[in-house]
């Protein structure tokens, strides 16, 4: 009965209970469901007198149901489209009730109001935007809100000089200094180019180049061209997974003086920043797409909107203000 609306005949079950005298615990075991729902029921629905009444409480409930069908997102053109606008940029509800969240005076004198990541949730799947097709707009465009599950990592390839993520410090675990980056590729289905990905772990700026294939050189160029993008001393160290496009991670360590980590085997999750990045990039880019036929304007277009995302771990700044901020305060 979890999760169930009370039904009529149950409430004329609560009728006849409470004015036995019955406790809230004895009526919940006999219906099947928790003393706290009978407790709810009883405090909600009750009539003006105090008295429980089953025809007059199954009222009350419709009544209410009914009310709170209308969404405020159905009645607030401003807001709705607002949340639109956002939602076909890019954004999660989360990215958007946040950024309300984070300027409530202007912004909801301006939208008359907002609204939290549910509620937006609710408008996309159960609401009148389940018939817009929003769900669309949604980083994984699932038709039915779903569960999260593992995802797939990759194992050992016996990478030479490898240093074990166990040995990185715990001032780069904890995300307290900015210049530590995750690399990662991006491929897809039947095509030798790819896509090479690296992310800074405390701003969550992203670099994105395409690549002519995931070899350790054309990764160790890609990598190259963020470090020489980057100003000042803003690279610092890399953690790689165990795939081979990691293996001349040494001549970085060389070149440019930075340290290198690598995941442990089967836990590409321990860099889970990079892997959350890729799935947001196959938004724009699904496996089947024909990587010629994207130009690296089009790859920066990409980054550049993945960069001025608004970011709950960041106060929903996005990676372009924050990687500012830390870079000119360094």
């Amino acid at each position: 009965m979890r999760g169930q609306p009370i039904t009529l005949y149950e409430r004329e079950k609560i009728e006849f209970h409470v004015r036995a005298h019955d406790s809230l615990r004895s009526i919940g075991r006999m219906l099947h469901r928790d003393h706290s729902v009978v407790s709810r029921e009883l405090e909600r629905n009750k009539d003006p007198d105090g008295v429980y009444r089953a025809a007059s409480a199954h009222e009350h409930a419709l009544k209410r149901k009914e009310e709170e069908h209308h969404r405020r997102l159905d009645e607030n053109d401003t807001l709705r489209n607002y949340l639109i606008e956002n939602l076909m940029e890019g954004w999660s509800p989360e990215q958007i009730a946040g950024k309300l969240k984070s300027r409530p005076g202007p912004m909801e004198q301006m939208l008359g109001g907002r609204v939290c990541h549910e509620t937006i949730y609710q408008y996309i799947y159960e609401g009148q935007g389940r018939l817009m097709g929003l769900y669309q707009y949604l980083p994984k465009r699932h038709k039915k809100r779903q569960r999260k599950c593992a995802r797939k990592s990759r194992g050992n390839k016996g990478i030479l000089h490898r240093t074990g993520i166990d040995m990185r410090p715990r001032e780069i675990n904890e995300k307290q200094d900015v210049g530590h980056w995750e690399s990662d590729s991006v491929i897809f289905s039947k095509q030798r180019p790819c896509l090479s990905v690296q992310r800074e772990r405390k701003t969550q700026f992203v670099s994105i180049h395409k690549v002519w294939n995931k070899s350790a050189e054309a990764t160790e160029w890609a990598i190259r061209e963020t470090i020489e993008a980057q100003p000042g001393r803003s690279v610092e160290s890399i953690t790689f997974d165990n795939g081979t496009e990691g293996a001349n991670h040494y001549k970085l360590r060389h070149d440019y003086g930075l340290d290198t980590y690598f995941c442990d085997p089967y836990c590409s999750w321990q860099k889970g920043g990079v892997e959350n990045t890729n799935g947001l990039i196959r938004r724009y880019l699904p496996l089947t797409t024909n990587l010629s036929l994207i130009s690296p304007s089009q790859i920066y277009a990409i980054q550049e909107k993945l960069n001025n995302r608004p970011r709950k771990s960041l106060g929903f700044a996005t990676p372009n203000e924050r990687l500012a901020e830390l870079i000119g305060a360094g």
